[in-house]
């Protein structure tokens, strides 16, 4: 007896999942589609991807390749659009080879497309530093110690990476500028960090014995 409940809870079971079926089975199959076509579309997207940046990293390097051949304004061209149609991780690299790249027919030029750069708030710190120490590098021999400033004192504090250039190019723009004081600042905080490379110690040493002796009292 109990085999023929069985047999008939089997049938009934069987029955309710076949109904079940015939109302939702479009819905599943649906998204069992779905998934599938995610996925696929998924390692499209990959490969696609995968594919830009091959295509940019050969850009980049053919523009480096027409920089070292000294075409500068022919890898200047191309180093702006790969800064345009590159991929992410191209794109500032690119900006900022370009803005290089300027320097060789217009200081100041170069000097605007690193600035750019720095106020362009989708690029991260650390390329945004290095771009303010580049165009402060085109313009130390001509511009104001106020400008320099302006520009450099937020990357020579302490903990900033360009600390050491940043405060190299003050003190120079100070001693340029007739500033002796702000000048012996800036000397004084590179003999004064421990992390100073020796190059630029043995730089501010002979800049500072340039500087007039201190009053005394």
């Amino acid at each position: 007896m109990s085999e023929l409940f069985d047999e008939v809870d089997e049938e009934v079971r069987r029955e309710q999942f076949k109904k079940l079926w015939d109302k939702y089975s479009i819905y599943f199959i649906a998204l069992m589609v779905l998934v599938v076509a995610a996925a696929a579309g998924w390692q499209g997207y990959r490969y696609l991807e995968a594919q830009k940046a091959a295509e940019a990293g050969a850009a980049f390097e053919k523009a480096v390749e027409l920089s070292e051949q000294g075409k500068h304004a022919e890898a200047e061209t191309a180093f702006t659009e790969l800064a345009t149609k590159g991929t992410s991780g191209y794109r500032t690299l690119a900006r900022l080879r370009a803005a290089a790249e300027a320097a060789s027919r217009d200081r100041k030029a170069a000097a605007k497309l690193y600035d750019d750069i720095v106020a362009d708030r989708g690029v991260g710190g650390e390329w945004q530093d290095l771009a303010r120490i580049r165009a402060a590098g085109l313009l130390v021999d001509s511009a104001s110690y106020a400008d320099m400033q302006q520009r450099l004192e937020a990357s020579a504090t302490p903990k900033s990476t360009f600390r050491h250039t940043a405060r190299e190019m003050l003190a120079l723009s100070a001693w340029r500028n007739n500033d002796m004081t702000a000048a012996r600042k800036w000397l004084d905080a590179i003999a004064e960090d421990g992390e100073t490379p020796p190059g630029l110690r043995s730089r501010a040493e002979a800049l500072a014995a340039l500087l007039p002796p201190v009053a005394k009292s």
